[in-house]
């Protein structure tokens, strides 16, 4: 399964966390966990961030659900639940 399959299997099962900082920067512009899940439902990967110890991260464009260009950028665990490291709207 590719990684946006393996995301969207994610954000279904509900496998998935939201760090702080994600929080943070969602607050900032406006975005709620349902805009998560809509940008990355919809969304494409735009780039991957391969040189982080901590693995291999995926930054996904999309659109928020009140149709905002947005961004996530998140990474598997070990545990193969999807982290969301942070978020944020154009």
């Amino acid at each position: 399964m590719n990684p946006i399959e393996r995301m969207k299997r994610a954000i279904y099962e509900e496998r998935y966390r939201i760090t702080a900082h994600a929080n943070e920067e969602m607050a900032d512009d406006d975005l709620l966990v349902i805009d998560i899940e809509h940008i990355i439902n919809t969304g494409k990967i735009v780039q991957k961030l391969t040189q982080d110890s901590r693995g291999r991260r995926y930054v996904i464009l999309g659109n928020s659900t009140d149709n905002r260009p947005a961004y996530v950028v998140c990474r598997f665990m070990l545990s193969g639940n999807l982290l969301i490291i942070t978020a944020y709207a154009e």
